[in-house]
């Protein structure tokens, strides 16, 4: 079956599996899911990820973070904000702050998938996909 919004599907596996307390998630991998978790690992959110083949398909092996005890998660929200019926698209003006500053917004750009605090340094904008905080 084909699925309409696979990013909802990775951000929705990560947060059920954080809130289950589990150590790693299986996700099926593409380019765009590879560049999201390279960024949740960069932001200090996941401790790693590896890329599993198995058989003909990828599959995105997330090691979840978490604080001293499994009750103190790193990985507080997870929100998708452009969605395939309503994308949501922003200037390097308009560009989101997430809790302040604290959390960290997902942006797909012309420069890749980078941060919100790399885009107001490179002075791009561009379709807002998630916010994590």
């Amino acid at each position: 079956m084909t699925m309409s919004d696979p990013i909802a599907d990775m951000l929705t596996r990560i947060r059920n599996a954080n809130t289950a307390k589990h150590d790693t998630v299986d996700i099926p991998a593409s380019k765009m899911k590879i560049a999201i978790a390279n960024i949740l690992l960069d932001e200090g959110y996941i401790t790693k990820y590896d890329v599993v083949e198995d058989g003909a398909f990828q599959t995105i092996r997330v090691t979840l973070k978490y604080g001293a005890d499994k009750n103190e998660k790193v990985i507080s929200g997870l929100k998708r904000i452009s969605k395939p019926g309503l994308r949501v698209y922003a200037n390097c003006e308009e560009l989101p702050k997430v809790l302040g500053g604290l959390g960290t917004a997902i942006i797909s750009t012309n420069q890749g998938v980078i941060t919100d605090k790399e885009a107001r340094k490179l002075g791009v904008g561009g379709e807002v996909l998630a916010f994590v905080w």
